[in-house]
């Protein structure tokens, strides 16, 4: 297994050791987390291409809050805080719908595609009322080669600036021309969303636990960490599996006409920082998130995409390659409940990281610069948090 930090941060003391268990448990600590980590974070809504025709609106709710995005009559597709600006209440409810206008539920205040107020009812009861200054609340939205994220707080780098080592790996798969080929779905995991994110970008554990991926990688796994993703690749050997789904896979996956000839065999992963992964394929992108919801559960949302292709072999490698992956996630669900089980218990302090595990090394380092009480093998008294805010 090849590995590859890129762009390392100055010594740390702490370099060599795992984060502390409490810190996949502890109530005060997840809350200064998710204001540290997650709000500034960017977040996955949808591709462009779900979103075509004015008023197509998705949501997307986490960390309390609900997100829209919306294409207006101008073909600009825009973000908003799910809130109607009279009272608060939520707009719109689903993940998916058209409107020409957003109309409150509550008190019937309406809203454009572009977030304006248009309509009050008895406007003229509202001696304080500015309906220039009452538009639906703007949440910051980037369009990368098509996929539409948002951050409830800025200040981080672009989507494009974290991804920039990789724009040339990635342009041939032509992620702008990509389409659903499912519906978003949401599995819930009782783990804390780190264990997902740090098993997603360990490359030591898929020769122990994971024998389809073995079988179809050989010793080719590798992992490298630039500053702001993580990048894991396999390359398909040319063996045929002992397995059925996966030698059916190596015989139907046909020539993918606009892909180089080395990622015609390959099974390439990005993890951007902290909770969003794209599984890219030669026959399909399978896009996910770590929804953190409280210290010991994660929603795990995902969606597959795929260059429009009716052949009837990439159809069966699609199928296939959903065969194989729901083997790898059941695997992969097992394994981070084991270790959720032991973090939880006192008797766990941190262990060390080994020089190749260059990806959670890169995660720990990051973490511990935005909470520097994540180097503590202990918690602090109650009420840390506090003194400093979250």
């Amino acid at each position: 297994m090849a590995t590859l930090l890129r762009n390392a941060p100055e010594a740390d003391p702490d370099a060599d050791w795992s984060l502390p268990g409490w810190l996949y448990h502890d109530a005060e600590y997840f809350r200064v987390e998710m204001a540290r980590v997650l709000r500034p974070s960017w977040q996955i809504v949808c591709h462009e291409s779900e979103i075509p025709a004015t008023g197509d609106w998705r949501t997307i709710d986490y960390l309390g809050e609900s997100v829209i995005v919306i294409r207006g009559q101008d073909g600009a597709v825009r973000a908003f805080h799910n809130i109607c600006r009279h009272r608060g209440s939520r707009l719109l409810d689903g993940t998916d719908g058209c409107a020409k206008r957003l109309v409150c539920p509550y008190h019937a205040w309406s809203y454009a595609a572009d977030g304006r107020l248009t309509g009050v009812p008895s406007a003229d009861d509202y001696p304080a009322l500015d309906k220039s200054a009452l538009g639906l609340l703007p949440v910051e939205m980037e369009a990368w080669r098509g996929f539409l994220f948002v951050r409830l707080e800025g200040g981080g780098p672009s989507v494009a600036a974290m991804m920039a080592p990789y724009e040339a790996e990635i342009a041939p798969y032509r992620f702008e021309d990509l389409r659903a080929i499912g519906r978003v779905t949401i599995r819930p995991r009782d783990v804390n969303w780190k264990n997902v994110a740090d098993n997603y970008s360990d490359g030591l554990h898929i020769p122990v636990a994971h024998p389809g991926l073995t079988r179809l990688f050989g010793k080719s796994y590798a992992v490298e960490a630039e500053a702001h993703v993580d990048r894991m690749s396999g390359e398909l050997i040319d063996r045929q599996s002992a397995n059925v789904s996966e030698r059916a896979y190596q015989r139907y996956l046909p020539p993918v006409p606009h892909l180089p000839a080395e990622a015609q065999t390959r099974w390439l992963y990005y993890k951007l920082w902290p909770n969003v992964a794209f599984d890219i394929y030669p026959d399909q992108v399978d896009f996910m998130q770590f929804l953190p919801v409280s210290p010991t559960v994660t929603m795990i949302r995902e969606i597959a995409y795929a260059i429009p292709d009716d052949r009837r072999e990439m159809k069966a490698s699609r199928y296939l390659n959903w065969r194989i992956n729901r083997r790898v996630n059941a695997e992969d669900t097992e394994l981070i409940r084991r270790v959720q089980r032991g973090m939880e218990s006192p008797a766990y302090v941190p262990g060390p990281l080994g020089r190749s595990e260059v990806s959670l090394r890169s995660f720990t380092a990051k973490l511990r610069r935005l909470i520097p009480e994540a180097r503590l093998h202990h918690p602090p008294p109650p009420g840390w948090s506090g003194a400093r805010g979250a």
